[in-house]
């Protein structure tokens, strides 16, 4: 999906819109209905989406049109798809061990900026 999007921060409603395939109308009432759809908005008020705002209207545009599913069915299965994203993220490290790591970091770190000093 994200292959074929240009390489920018932010794209503007209409742009969205052609890479999408749907109205502008569209795009601003599934802002309504997936709640983890949430673009910036410039001072001038004009919705700014981010890159993987709009990796997630192709997922729903797909699960919507090419799978059939209802915009509940599509809600829930995103739900799902996203705990299952953070299962998989979850490291099987315990507490200590972070924060051993870190405190090496840390001390690498320092060791590095006083040989940069």
């Amino acid at each position: 999906m994200s292959s074929r999007l240009p390489e920018k921060l932010y794209f503007k409603i209409g742009e969205v819109s052609r890479i999408v395939g749907v109205k502008p109308y569209v795009l601003r009432y599934w802002e309504t209905e997936f709640e983890v759809l949430k673009p910036g908005k410039a001072p001038s008020r004009h919705r700014l989406y981010r890159k993987k705002d709009v990796e997630l209207l192709l997922e729903i545009r797909r699960l919507l049109y090419a799978e059939g599913y209802t915009i509940e069915g599509a809600r829930k299965k995103l739900k799902e798809d996203r705990k299952e994203e953070r299962k998989q993220l979850k490291l099987p490290l315990s507490e200590s061990a972070y924060r051993n790591a870190l405190i090496k970091i840390k001390k690498d770190l320092l060791s590095l900026h006083k040989r940069l000093s």
